[in-house]
């Protein structure tokens, strides 16, 4: 595997882009003076007079020189626990750090401003890390006066502001406008906008001059409501296409899997028959009546017992009620269900060993993401975690983590659930209606709306609920069925190794053990230990190994303890090149222009798969920008003074090699939000976004 490739479709890009170039091309900056003066001198427009561009050199020189001096000054050169180990020629302090990095931002948007002749707000990127998240008390405890010491949250920010799409466009242009400028069938009715001169008026400016659907595919679909609708649109409002293209795509489903109407109406309307999953919880039904059947027999035994004149022969009882079921615990006829169902040997075989699989991410283990992944190496790609429940009522949203880009070769969706007849039914409807090499069943999910419902965690320790969903996925899936797992529910209390031998006999085809428990969540590291034990009691079943693996020595070492395969999580969202990297097995010293055109890859697939219009811009916008709260913990290692990086080591403030380097180790919203609108343009006037992780906001 190499590295990505530079060959680009021309992208253009925002302004900044182009000044940021010279920083890319330009050898590694040992010292910040020295990258002050190649920005200082990058900023100054040649079209300026001169008085005014040498009175802005010499403040940015004098900015950037003063931060050099002081860059090592109230900092020592013993190693702080829990940090990563730099060279100390890059360390820095926090407000030097944000210091250089606004300075230089707001030199390029005043060459921006100067060039245009017009007057920016600008966004200052405050130096303060922002307040910590407050606490969201349960109902009953904001009613109980002086409740001091309540428990902390952990894990997602879960108040946090959801900015629909939509607010970003307020008179979107009609489909029946956009795509084949037919009469619409809703006439006047209808909520859209059917005036094109109009909506060309109102519509943000473009972002770029070329468009990747256009140049991709032969066509846009989103025709005039493409942010770069100026590579494809006439200037009598007409949208072109590239007839050779389209040929080649004619016929051609890049994503699987996608829902249609008619399935949607007929789950809304409860009108899908599940006719295995319906034979299976017969079963299930049946011997619970055979169960408590059994159970009234002994008690009507130990009244027999001590009855004495109330007693009763067994021979006079059965005379008298001769429909009822005999005392005698009996097998059964042998019926179709016994004898019609696959065998396991007779299932879809997939061979899961020595294979790298990237992890259901949720929220960020998208498909643009899976696919950017599967470019570096990635082997075996999960679609994010779904809800059985919302699966069977249609929703669409949920149907879209199981599409399936043509470039996973090997793929499967986790599906999450509490109770054997939703799961039961939910695997049967994925069976019969998309296309998948495998399904998963989360049991490792450790936040509190699942696992309080009996799902996630919660179903190690409903070993009976557990074995029911198992054996009836089983029976409804053509497909092999794997397990995802935790050490365990409590810290110091693990009860993984006592469910593999179960989940054997059960009939799963593959284990993933996860070396924490839920209540470590991400804390503390992940228990290699245990997995080596636990693998050794899961054969001849796979079991994978997850937990803390950001380099290819954790990787080698992870295999050294007899796992079949490594599951990686965190490691590939902070690097995704780590693929490559175990492959190959080196460190890879990624500089930070490749970095940039694996986050310009994205966007392009980001488009492709939500869209071009402002709406998929928008949405692509906000993947990234979860994706970067991840990858700014990223150290080149170039900067390391000892390698690799661990994933529990938090980086330092410290100046990267150019200043696109020192952007991107940043930490902060507002700095990942600049490196989203280098590729997707200024956002817009409404936005803000708050990640997922971390309890600072951007507005």
């Amino acid at each position: 595997m190499t590295a990505v490739s530079k060959v680009r479709v021309p992208f253009s890009l925002h302004p900044s882009v182009t000044l940021l170039r010279s920083f890319w091309l330009h050898p590694a900056q040992p010292t910040s003076t020295d990258l002050s003066r190649s920005v200082c001198s990058a900023t100054t427009s040649s079209n300026e007079p001169k008085p005014q561009k040498e009175v802005r050199r010499k403040a940015c020189e004098g900015v950037m020189e003063k931060t050099a001096e002081e860059t090592f000054e109230g900092r020592t050169d013993v190693a702080v626990k829990g940090e990563a180990a730099i060279k100390t020629e890059f360390l820095t302090t926090k407000e030097k750090f944000h210091g250089l990095i606004d300075s230089e931002w707001q030199c390029v948007k005043e060459e921006n401003a100067s060039e245009n002749n017009t007057v920016e707000e600008t966004k200052e990127t405050s130096v303060e890390e922002p307040e910590a998240k407050k606490l969201k008390l349960e109902p009953e405890e904001k009613t109980k006066p002086g409740k001091a010491d309540s428990k902390r949250l952990r894990g997602q920010n879960k108040s946090r502001p959801h900015t629909k799409p939509t607010t970003y466009e307020e008179k979107r242009l009609c489909l029946s406008v956009i795509q084949d400028n037919r009469e619409c069938p809703f006439g006047d009715k209808c909520h859209f906008g059917h005036d094109v001169a109009k909506y060309m008026a109102s519509k943000p400016a473009d972002i770029g001059e070329s468009c990747y659907l256009y140049n991709t595919f032969g066509k846009c679909a989103y025709g005039l409501t493409c942010r770069f609708a100026k590579a494809h649109t006439t200037p009598d409002f007409h949208t072109m296409e590239n007839t050779e293209l389209v040929k080649d795509y004619e016929g051609r489903k890049p994503v699987k899997n996608s829902l249609s109407k008619d399935l949607q109406n007929r789950l809304r309307k409860h009108s899908v028959v599940f006719k295995k999953s319906a034979e299976y919880l017969k079963t299930l039904s049946s011997n619970r009546d055979k169960k408590e059947q059994q159970g009234n027999v002994e008690a009507c035994a130990a009244q027999v017992s001590t009855g004495g004149e109330q007693h009763v022969s067994t021979e006079t009882q059965l005379q008298r009620s001769p429909d009822k079921q005999p005392p005698v615990k009996t097998v059964g006829p042998l019926t179709d269900v016994d004898i019609i169902k696959l065998c396991p040997s007779e299932k879809k075989q997939v061979d899961f060993r020595d294979k790298l699989y990237l992890a259901p991410l949720t929220t960020c283990g998208n498909l643009p993401f899976r696919r950017t992944c599967k470019r570096f190496g990635a082997d075996i790609t999960c679609g994010e975690m779904a809800m059985c429940t919302n699966l069977l009522q249609g929703q669409q949203s949920e149907w879209a983590l199981l599409k399936r880009h043509e470039s996973e070769d090997l793929f499967g969706v986790q599906v999450e659930g509490c109770f054997p007849d939703t799961m039961t039914r939910c695997a049967e409807l994925i069976n019969n209606n998309t296309d998948v090499d495998f399904v998963d069943i989360n049991c490792g999910c450790p936040i509190d709306l699942v696992y309080k419902k009996g799902g996630g965690c919660g179903l190690m320790t409903r070993t009976r609920k557990f074995e029911q969903i198992v054996k009836g996925m089983n029976y409804v899936l053509d497909v092999p069925l794997t397990v995802k797992i935790r050490t365990g529910v409590q810290e110091k209390s693990n009860i993984a190794h006592k469910l593999i031998p179960e989940m054997k006999n059960w009939g799963v085809s593959m284990i993933t053990l996860h070396g924490r428990s839920r209540e470590q969540r991400y804390t503390k590291l992940a228990d290699w230990d245990y997995i080596t034990t636990c693998s050794k009691l899961a054969g001849p079943v796979p079991l994978f190994g997850n937990g803390d693996i950001l380099s290819y020595e954790d990787a080698m070492k992870a295999k050294e303890t007899g796992v079949s395969g490594i599951m990686i999580a965190r490691g590939a969202l902070i690097k995704p090149w780590i693929f490559t990297e175990i492959k190959e097995s080196r460190h890879w010293d990624i500089s930070s222009s490749e970095r940039l055109d694996i986050l310009r890859d994205f966007t392009n697939f980001g488009l492709e798969h939500w869209g071009s219009d402002t709406r998929g811009v928008e949405k692509t916008r906000t993947f990234m920008l979860e994706w970067l709260s991840f990858m700014c913990r990223y150290i080149p290692v170039g900067l390391l003074e000892r390698v690799p990086q661990k994933i529990n080591e938090r980086p330092p403030y410290y100046m990267g090699r150019n200043y696109l380097e020192t952007l991107m180790a940043s930490q902060n919203v507002g700095d990942w939000v600049r490196i989203s609108e280098m590729l997707l343009g200024p956002v817009p006037k409404n936005f803000n976004f708050l990640p997922k992780h971390k309890a600072n906001a951007y507005k």
